[in-house]
């Protein structure tokens, strides 16, 4: 059976511990109070305590030895206690202990009471106000899609815009077929005044609709006061209430403003064009009150679980207490006090998430509870026993065809001096390739098991769909297919040049295009939403400045920093088969090349370039100078890569101290990024030396091995100064162990910045992301 207090820690919502019961420090205090008790009743024994002495002469008893005198002493020690008992009377209060660690855990307790309260109070009034919020808003949605329904279907029957065929049940059920109506603009117009005063009339009817729609629902015009139109009798239209959609691509940046809607309507509301850009507004305000429901549901759901969790560990903390203290009546008082208290018998909550899952069920759902579920409360999926197998099954035939590729590749002679020379290069750059990457998927992989083993919430912070979320076992999959397979290909590539077949080289370039087939495949196969949230990722990096930034296209954005070298494996390999180099194996046309080099340099600042540019773009945003700084460390590392490329074409003593002093101020600054702002370390006067107060791993030597390998790894680059005298093959193998201890540094620099990333969401109480309503009010000065 599992002890009460580690199912207590496995069930505390992480980013809220702090405000949960103190298990561990009460039961503390429980254990001071046995052994007070033990020592006490041992030295009871005797006749040298004056507390015993006292008792003894009070009762009758002047001196001597006696069977009884243990009970004579035991007795006289609780007769105070039974005064106090009694002079307590009926008032209510808690019965005061004349045991000072008695008193300490009924204060401490009374304290911790009052902390669960305060939060649980304080979290249920943000959640009911974000409740009739949110549901406000989606009145005032319902109705303004109502009221242009209403006008599509008119204009329909008057014959002025054309048939459609009706939305599909599930479609209108859940929401999605908000307008009636063509999907892509058409025009119209016959040129006719008449028409087109028909046409604004129609219009500014409709927005009168929407407008007294607003009010109904609570929303007041901030700002002007509407103006009665003396010749049409309508509300002219204030400007302060708008559709707040946050630009996450630069295609909605035209569609964010409420009052733009409604002018629209006043000026071509019977305009299919209008028609067409109103539908994309209102579904992207209702995709945004979808997701706030589900946020609130969310939070609703860990509300319910605090207060239960809560109640039970002062139940069990209160039983503890009175068998080692005997104080019944205080843990009476006290377990009635836990029982009356807002935490354990409001019900708001309860009735909010009712009413919030009925909602999302009828608007969003289609009235099928099923999908409401997968919505409102996503599941990670459990790793199936196939999984662990699949993986095993790949690295052992991953382990054994490398074995068998060495010996072909030995026996033949093909790596030899002499050997081929173009077949070195390309299975270098291919091997490389997918090599580094398998290792960014284990590492990626390793990361998950931490961040589940010690609780870090990653599908929170990267706002990940929990039930298609990679797993740790998910990724080590990935990491073993992709090495089973081009130790695969390379030991069918390496049979067809010994068997003299023509284009043998062409088996990698199809294993590419294959594996690029894999990424891109619509079908729901090989973990399309994961595939498919790393292309919009990716998307998002390459188009950065255009793009809002979010935690994890940052966090991928650091990821490629340290692939570099990848990078330049894939250009080679882009070169080396889209030019049709494989047909006759002239690799120095890839590598000789001034195009080829210059795109080398391009591609070795790519990385670079867009962590500065999201930067930029979450300054502009933000407003937060420490961006600016983020920005100039990517600049830095910038002019440190082009100095050491100049190094490299051009090796003078002058460019050497240049390579020296532009590479030790990017590592320096780069050092310090690391360690004080991504990791969070060096706090002033922190109670661990050199690190923060809040560590999640029990051994603090881990830190500071982290800290001493991130530093040594970060100096790789001094090899670009260093003469070393080795062949080519030599070369090759040490850029290759470069590039992978700079994955593997940035693998243990990944869990790191998540923990502290956790801590801080801790320390706000940040379990559930705030989601911005598109109907909003703007405060004008």
């Amino acid at each position: 059976m599992v002890k009460f207090s580690r199912e207590y820690e496995a069930s505390v919502i992480p980013e809220w511990k702090g405000a949960f019961v103190d298990y561990k420090g009460l039961k503390k205090l429980i254990k001071k109070i046995k052994l007070a008790r033990r020592d006490a009743d041992g030295s009871s024994a005797g006749d040298s305590s004056p507390e015993t002495a006292a008792g003894v002469e009070s009762i009758g008893y002047d001196g001597g030895f006696s069977v009884l005198d243990p009970v004579r002493a035991l007795t006289a020690r609780l007769a105070p206690r039974v005064q106090v008992s009694a002079e307590s009377g009926d008032s209510g209060e808690l019965v005061p202990s004349t045991d000072k660690h008695e008193r300490e855990f009924l204060e401490k307790a009374d304290e911790e009471l009052e902390k669960v309260n305060t939060f649980y109070a304080a979290q249920e009034a943000e959640l009911l106000g974000r409740g009739e919020a949110v549901i406000d808003q989606l009145r005032i949605l319902a109705d303004v899609k109502r009221i242009l329904a209403d006008h599509a279907a008119s204009r329909r029957a008057r014959g002025t815009l054309p048939e459609v065929a009706p939305p599909s049940p599930a479609l209108s059920g859940s929401g999605r077929c908000l307008l009636s109506g063509p999907d892509t603009p058409q025009s119209m117009s016959d040129g006719s005044v008449e028409l087109q005063q028909a046409h604004m009339t129609e219009g500014a009817a409709v927005a009168d609709e929407v407008m007294a729609a607003l009010e109904r629902n609570g929303v007041s015009f901030v700002g002007l006061p509407g103006k009665k139109d003396s010749k049409a009798g309508r509300l002219q239209l204030p400007s302060t209430v708008r559709i707040d959609i946050p630009a996450s691509n630069p295609g909605r940046a035209a569609l964010k403003v409420w009052e733009e809607l409604v002018n629209l309507l006043r000026k071509d509301g019977a305009d299919p064009a209008a028609a067409f850009v109103l539908r994309k507004k209102v579904q992207h305000a209702e995709k945004n009150i979808r997701d706030a429901f589900m946020a609130l549901y969310r939070g609703l759901e860990l509300l319910k679980k605090f207060s239960p969790l809560n109640v039970k560990a002062f139940t069990k903390i209160l039983k503890k207490f009175v068998k080692v203290s005997e104080q019944q009546r205080a843990t009476d008082l006290f377990s009635q006090k836990v029982k009356t208290s807002l935490f354990s018998t409001s019900d708001k909550v309860l009735q909010l998430s009712d009413e919030v899952e009925s909602l999302f069920l009828k608007h969003f759902a289609g009235n099928d509870r099923m999908v409401a579920m997968k919505y409102l409360n996503p599941q990670q999926h459990k790793s199936t026993h196939m999984i662990t197998f699949l993986v095993g099954l790949f690295t052992g035939t991953f382990v054994s065809l490398f074995i068998i590729y060495a010996i072909l590749a030995h026996v033949s002679g093909i790596f030899a001096s002499a050997g081929n020379t173009a077949y070195k290069e390309l299975v270098y750059h291919v091997f490389s390739m997918f090599a580094l990457i398998s290792l960014h998927c284990f590492l990626y992989g390793c990361n998950l098991f931490m961040w589940k083993s010690t609780r870090i919430n990653q599908n929170f912070i990267f706002d990940f769909v929990p039930n298609t979320a990679l797993t740790h076992r998910d990724a080590f999959l990935m990491s073993a297919f992709i090495m089973c397979t081009i130790v695969t290909a390379l030991v069918i590539n390496l049979f067809l040049i010994n068997a003299g077949v023509s284009y043998p080289n062409a088996v990698p370039g199809a294993l590419i295009v294959l594996l690029a087939g894999v990424l891109f495949c619509p079908f729901n196969v090989f973990y399309r939403s994961t595939r498919y949230c790393f292309m919009r990722i990716m998307r998002n990096i390459i188009f950065s400045p255009f793009y809002k930034v979010l935690m994890a296209d940052f966090f991928m954005a650091d990821q490629l920093t340290s692939q570099v070298p990848l990078l330049r494996h894939m250009e080679f390999a882009a070169c080396y088969f889209m030019a049709g180099s494989f047909r006759a194996s002239p690799y120095e046309t890839c590598t000789n090349s001034q195009q080829y080099k210059h795109m080398a340099y391009v591609i070795s600042f790519l990385p670079y370039y867009w962590g500065a540019m999201q930067c930029l773009r979450s300054y502009l945003e933000e407003h937060d100078v420490d961006q600016l700084a983020h920005a100039g460390k990517y600049m830095s590392a910038m002019v440190a890569a082009a100095v050491r490329f100049k190094y490299k074409a051009t090796p003078t003593p002058f460019w050497m101290c240049m390579v020296l002093i532009t590479s030790t101020g990017t590592t320096v600054y780069q050092l310090y990024w690391d360690f004080v702002k991504d990791w969070g370390f060096f706090t002033p006067k922190s109670k661990n030396l050199w690190l923060r107060d809040d560590l999640i791993l029990k051994n603090k030597f881990t830190y500071y091995v982290s800290m001493m390998l991130n530093l040594v790894l970060r100096l790789s680059w001094t090899k670009s100064v260093m003469k070393i005298p080795i062949n080519k093959n030599e070369t090759r193998l040490l850029d290759f162990f470069r590039a992978s201890l700079e994955i593997i540094r940035r693998g243990q620099w990944n869990f790191y910045r998540l923990e502290n990333e956790h801590l801080n969401n801790v320390g706000k109480f940040g379990a559930v992301k705030t989601v911005p309503l598109p109907f909003q009010e703007l405060e004008t000065g």
